[in-house]
């Protein structure tokens, strides 16, 4: 069969003007290469390294904002193709917000965890990355937690939040610093 490949943004998020990020594309294969995809054209083809590839923006203009997927190819046959990652560049005006979560980094399996990102903005909402996960997990409303119930190993990780206001146009934070999720 096909091989299943990924793609995903680390760390997550909207990039600052000027700053960085790395596209990570995977498969469970280790003999062929990627072809990186922006919004539809090919711009680059990636090495493997072990299952992996990474294709690493700086200095980061809007011309890099963008749709990127990734094809993995064995000699000239693509053998699958990854979904979407949407690419956004932005100038940051908000406040870095902090990211905490209850009880604590290291939990026992079957307990509730609770996300909390903290920003000084009387209306930001936020949104809760894990890395490796092409989308947010969920946007949360300020004052708002956001609760894992019955937490497995599937739920371990690096969480981050960022946060934006919407009135006549976005405007967004930094991303929190990183938080490990560990579960025993």
């Amino acid at each position: 069969g096909a091989p299943t490949i990924s793609i995903f943004q680390k760390p997550a998020g909207v990039i600052p003007l000027g700053g960085a990020t790395t596209i990570c594309c995977s498969c469970q294969r280790d003999n062929g290469y990627f072809k990186l995809y922006k919004n539809g054209r090919q711009v680059r083809i990636l090495e493997l390294r072990g299952s992996k590839a990474e294709f690493f923006i700086s200095n980061a203009t809007q011309k890099d904002t963008g749709a990127y997927s990734c094809h993995y190819l064995e000699g000239d046959t693509v053998l699958a193709r990854s979904e979407t990652v949407e690419i956004q560049v932005q100038e940051f005006s908000l406040p870095e917000p902090v990211l905490s979560v209850l009880p604590g980094h290291d939990v026992a399996a079957g307990v509730d965890v609770v996300f909390r990102c903290t920003i000084a903005h009387p209306k930001a909402g936020c949104l809760l990355y894990l890395e490796g996960l092409i989308k947010a997990i969920k946007f949360i409303s300020k004052d708002e937690d956001y609760t894992l119930s019955h937490v497995h190993k599937g739920n371990e990780g690096r969480y981050s939040c960022q946060c934006f206001t919407r009135n006549t146009s976005f405007k967004w934070s930094a991303v929190s610093k990183t938080l490990d999720l560990a579960v025993r």
